[in-house]
């Protein structure tokens, strides 16, 4: 009985052993994984030069939407590599890699969704005193806890997984390498990992209680507004918000808080990829196409692109 710095290289099952399946998996891989690229830094490039959208809001999603330029990178590169050169294994180093920038970027989102979710909340409930508890050093500092609390989670939970005891072959059944995959080898758990595993659960649904809390504030403030316009303005505000929302944490409940099959099962592979890529491949469409200040800087930087100053 070993633990995971005893193995050298693990196997990921990926897809398909047929070589029509696997091109077919890396071409399709491909086009999301471009899409996803393209809309996240068009996302990064408008809030940073355009100066109308120097506002929380923006900023926050300027950090989304790097957040989900990570989150997509730190895997499909990987398994597009893996099928065009017909081999499934990945390095002990490149596996830890996965683990903790995955983690971490996953973390680190839920607690950037939470605070756009309070900026929401402020922005609707109390418009007057918006500037106050939304300043820039308060943008700032809730940016930074948000990624001081994914560097952490994401130490721990590498440090505690690849410490366990594990039993059998290094076979993971998945694209990548994934946590719930990786702990199906553990012989027994330690209380270290336990531990790691609660704190992060508890971090999550502190979150989701937030929000949760957030939106029925919202929704009964906008609720009373007594113009139907004012009503739709405050709706298309924070809708995008909550659907980002809605996607990523039923996305990574589903995948992540039920039980694995005691055999491999092409569900797995599925919910995996709609975890790691459909979240960073549509929040872009989703803030944008109904976003006036985004279409106009968009055209703004087209206009500018084609019309150069002299």
């Amino acid at each position: 009985m070993n633990n995971f710095t005893s193995v050298t290289i693990f196997f990921l099952t990926g897809f398909s052993d047929v070589r029509e399946i696997q091109i077919l998996h890396a071409v399709l891989f491909l086009l999301i994984y471009l899409a996803a690229v393209l809309g996240n830094v068009l996302i990064i490039t408008l809030t940073s030069k355009d100066h109308r959208l120097h506002t929380p809001m923006y900023f926050f999603l300027k950090n989304l939407s790097f957040l989900d330029l990570c989150l997509i990178s730190i895997t499909v590169p990987k398994s597009i590599a893996n099928s065009l050169a017909n081999h499934n294994i990945i390095s002990f180093l490149s596996c830890v890699s996965q683990v903790f920038f995955f983690i971490l970027s996953a973390t680190t989102e839920v607690s950037v969704l939470t605070v756009i979710s309070y900026d929401c909340y402020v922005a609707i409930c109390h418009p007057l005193r918006y500037e106050v508890p939304m300043s820039h050093g308060a943008c700032v500092q809730m940016a930074a806890s948000s990624w001081v609390s994914g560097v952490l989670t994401a130490i721990l939970h590498a440090a505690s997984t690849f410490s366990i005891p594990v039993c059998g072959s290094p076979e993971v059944h998945q694209f990548f390498c994934d946590v719930p995959q990786l702990l199906s080898f553990a012989c027994s758990y330690n209380t270290v990992e336990l531990v790691v595993i609660g704190l992060s659960l508890m971090l999550d649904f502190g979150c989701f209680v937030f929000i949760d809390i957030s939106y029925i504030h919202i929704f009964s403030t906008i609720l009373r507004i007594p113009s139907r316009e004012g009503r739709c303005r405050a709706f298309s505000t924070c809708l995008p918000h909550l659907t980002v929302v809605t996607l990523f944490l039923f996305s990574g409940v589903f995948a992540y808080l039920r039980p694995l099959p005691e055999s491999p099962s092409p569900l797995d592979l599925l919910v995996s990829v709609f975890c790691t890529m459909v979240p960073p491949t549509t929040n872009p469409v989703i803030y944008s196409l109904r976003n006036k200040d985004m279409k106009m800087a968009l055209k703004k930087l087209l206009k500018s692109r084609h019309c150069p100053s002299n």
